[in-house]
């Protein structure tokens, strides 16, 4: 196993690789925790639900990790792909839009566990500023500017309403943050130098509707029998 040359780890890394290393990250998790201190290829490929080739593919990028006849030390690899993710170090995180997402993202054990501290709960409405979610205040979003300097917030995650996005995301990148998380249903304009990640829950919903859609349209012409299949059969 090799580490990666300074050159090797300046160069960049397609972002459907990227993309993809979360997914390798918590398969090599779920593989330690299950006891599991080697593994090939094809077993990591499984787990992570793709095929072999493209995971040997993407784990090119990184560096050498692998061993022929042996295959990938677990531990090391985990560690490996989270350094190169950035989730071995602590990312300051704040939460602006504490409805019901907001509230059950502030509580997703998830976040402490892979690198990310939610350092502050922000929210317009005066009347959730005496709320407590997961042991961190509920502040006024006014407080932005001043929770981001002291503490080197990283990540933005918005939360609110589509029609407050657009101004959240603007002044969290007056504040500094240079990246953002988004949950709103809407399409932030930011400024070059600003990387957004959206989640659109209803367009992930609408996808399976139409999968589940085409799948019964499938079912169905499979039920009945194609027109004029009948025609010239005897009696």
């Amino acid at each position: 196993m090799t580490e990666r040359t300074p050159s090797e780890a300046s160069r960049d890394i397609p972002e459907a690789t990227v993309a993809r290393l979360p997914v390798y990250l918590r398969a090599l998790t779920g593989l330690s925790e299950a006891g599991t201190a080697t593994c090939s290829s094809e077993h990591l490929a499984t787990a992570a639900g793709v095929n072999s080739a493209m995971l040997r593919k993407d784990l090119s990028h990184l560096g050498s990790y692998g061993t022929r006849g042996v295959g990938y030390d677990v531990e090391y690899l985990r560690y490996q792909i989270a350094r190169e993710i950035g989730v071995t170090q602590d990312w300051p995180v704040v939460i602006v839009g504490i409805g019901n997402l907001g509230h059950a993202l502030a509580n997703f054990s998830g976040f402490r566990s892979r690198g990310f501290r939610v350092v502050a709960l922000l929210d317009a409405d005066p009347r959730r500023h005496q709320e407590v979610v997961a042991g961190v205040d509920v502040r006024p979003f006014s407080d932005l500017e001043a929770i981001v300097h002291e503490h080197g917030v990283a990540i933005g995650v918005i939360s609110t309403p589509a029609p407050a996005a657009q101004d959240v995301a603007d002044h969290m990148v007056a504040a500094g943050i240079r990246s953002i998380l988004n949950f709103a249903p809407t399409v932030l304009a930011v400024p070059p130098g600003v990387d957004v990640r959206k989640v659109d829950l209803s367009i992930e919903l609408q996808i399976l509707a139409y999968h589940e859609q085409r799948k019964a349209l499938g079912a169905a012409a499979v039920e009945r029998p194609v027109d004029g299949a009948l025609e010239g059969r005897p009696a």
